[in-house]
């Protein structure tokens, strides 16, 4: 089994693929990298020339010329480092963009398991913070690694050149950086790793927070809340202060090195003035090189950090990208549309555990629901009524036996159409932050003026006219400047509004009073009648909306009739519905 070390390496490397279409720009980049770092290395070089040529021989014509070459250089070296910054920084804002589109795209394929298990906070920081972490390696520290190597390569060699025993000398301090930094990049790569981890919590606890702020409120857990935040803080604060000790600590060590050389070479390169062995020229330029070498190994501990929390980044990354949808489409998936879908429903043998889990929701289902046909599903809260109901647009896929519709497996129909026929209305509501009209359209993108209408009405949700921009009023964040029922009446009318052959409501009328609540059964009840329904109720008001009703005990369907007939011979059903009137009230 690869360590983790390898493992977060190994997932860096596949990002390659993000880096291949940007190929021509990072040809380019290398390019005026390389041209940039040749002409900072012939700068010492010129300088030596100047040294033993013109200062020592007093010819000032000499000196204006290579002067005019430095001049040069230096022109030449900033004009491509501007050419590098803006190319590596267009580059790795095109990578980074890609790389979001993927995992904002996987997220969506993705079942409806996977969401359940994960922390929202955890997915907002791989698809926000490590991406910026990546963005910034593969802008700064991949193109410094690239360009700092091949600097000591170069310097190295003309330091042997310019005077052997002092460029071994300078090539032998390489020995405890190598070491040094084996020692930190095992050390750093964890502690990276454990600070994205709690950052990711801590985005979770700020997210829910947030989202729950007229809960806490409300409770008066103000206090409390803040001192979960405050604790989660402090473990961020006292993680990053932990690595960035680390770094501090291991910098030190990167600087020290090449600060010792350079007085070694100073105080052995004098000698070797004085003795002969070495021009004044040569050693000005020898010194002037080694200069160099400073900030490429002051450099490395930072480099070797951003390059650990990139593999970190890379490694959160692909726990998500490698996650297999389990709910695709099967190979030769056939297509279905609204005018073709008769609408029947079947239930054969469903069984359903949730994944991960051995105990079994629902035990063995057999339901037929007609086409046009209304049926209501009753039974005690936690029975899996709302499981069944998400069964039907496959936002789960049973555990056994199997959903058809019009007589085929709903497995072997294309999701897409699938979910264009069918219709859903939880209990729980979700709103976008964008415009009524858009939060209402997203199954039905090209629905008119009086379609929309019609729908609002159905719902009894004429109040949106109301408000201050009509249709086009931006609800907010989950739909929260809207009060409950107004959510769930916004809930129905986006179901209705796709004119599916098949509707499931999970009880959309709970947050309802009495006269809407009537209202809107009246009106639901015209809709209904040319539509496959599956109700999820609580209501015994609800009820009368359904040709049929069945019982849902101990994961199977106790009984099935009319609501009359349940009422008269099934004793279960007559406490389930006194219960429910009973919390009503």
């Amino acid at each position: 089994m690869p360590s983790p070390r390898y493992a977060a390496a190994h997932n860096l490397w596949r990002l390659r693929r993000y880096v291949l279409p940007y190929y021509g720009q990072m040809a380019w980049l290398l390019g005026a990298a390389a041209a940039s770092t040749g002409a900072s290395i012939l700068v010492p070089l010129v300088v030596q020339r100047v040294v033993d040529g013109p200062v020592r021989r007093g010819d000032s014509s000499g000196l204006l010329l290579l002067g005019a070459l430095a001049l040069l250089l230096g022109l030449l070296e900033a004009s491509m480092i501007f050419i590098r910054r803006w190319v590596q920084s267009s580059s790795a804002l095109g990578m980074e963009a890609a790389i979001r589109r993927d995992i904002y795209a996987h997220l969506q394929r993705l079942p409806i398991a996977f969401h359940d298990r994960w922390q929202s906070g955890q997915l907002l920081s791989r698809a926000t913070s490590d991406l910026g972490v990546i963005r910034r390696f593969l802008s700064f520290g991949l193109i410094f690694l690239v360009i700092n190597v091949a600097t000591f390569i170069t310097v190295v060699a003309l330091l042997l050149h310019l005077y052997w025993p002092l460029g071994v000398l300078v090539a032998v301090m390489s020995v405890p950086l190598f070491f040094a930094s084996r020692s930190f990049t095992r050390r750093y790569i964890k502690a990276s790793r454990q600070l994205q981890d709690e950052q990711g919590d801590l985005a979770t606890l700020i997210e829910e927070s947030a989202l729950g702020v007229r809960l806490i409120k409300s409770f008066g857990r103000r206090a409390y809340m803040a001192r979960r935040f405050a604790a989660s803080t402090k473990q961020v604060h006292d993680t990053a202060v932990g690595k960035a000790r680390l770094l501090a600590r291991s910098w030190a060590q990167f600087d020290l090195v090449p600060n010792a050389t350079l007085a070694a070479v100073l105080v052995a390169g004098a000698t070797a003035v004085a003795t002969g062995r070495l021009s004044l020229g040569g050693l000005v330029a020898f010194i002037s090189l080694q200069v160099m070498l400073v900030w490429p190994i002051d450099a490395l501990g930072w480099i070797i950090a951003n390059a650990q929390e990139a593999m970190t980044a890379a490694d959160r990354i692909y726990e998500v990208l490698d996650t297999e949808p389990s709910i695709v489409d099967k190979p030769g998936a056939r297509a279905i549309g609204s005018a073709g879908s008769a609408g029947q429903l079947r239930f054969e043998g469903v069984q359903f555990a949730f994944p991960g889990t051995a105990e079994l929701v629902l035990g063995r289902i057999d339901l037929e629901i007609r086409p046009g046909e209304t049926v209501a599903i009753v039974g005690a809260t936690g029975c899996g009524k709302t499981t069944l109901a998400s069964l039907v647009p496959r936002l789960y896929d049973v555990t056994a036996g199997r959903i058809t519709l019009d007589g085929h497996d709903i497995r072997d129909i294309e999701l897409a159409t699938l979910r264009r026929v069918v219709a859903v209305a939880f209990e729980e509501p979700t709103l976008f932050s964008m415009s009524v009209r858009e939060n209402l359209t997203l199954g039905r993108a090209d629905a008119t003026d009086e379609e929309i209408a019609e729908a609002l009405w159905v719902a009894q949700a004429e109040f949106v006219y109301d408000l201050p921009w009509s249709i086009a009023t931006r609800v907010g964040e989950q739909g929260l400047s809207l009060s409950g029922g107004q959510r769930q009446r916004l809930a129905l009318a986006r179901a209705v509004l796709g004119k599916p052959r098949v509707l499931v409501l999970d009880d959309p009328l709970s947050a309802l009073d009495v006269h809407t609540e009537a209202l809107v059964e009246e009106a639901l009840a015209r809709v209904l009648r040319g539509t496959t329904a599956l109700l999820v109720v609580h209501r015994p008001s609800t009820v009368a909306l359904a040709d049929r009703v069945a019982l849902l005990q101990d994961g199977v369907i106790a009984a099935i009739g009319t609501h009359a007939e349940l009422l008269a011979t099934v004793p279960a059903y007559r406490a389930v519905l006194s219960q429910e009137a009973g919390a009503r009230a």
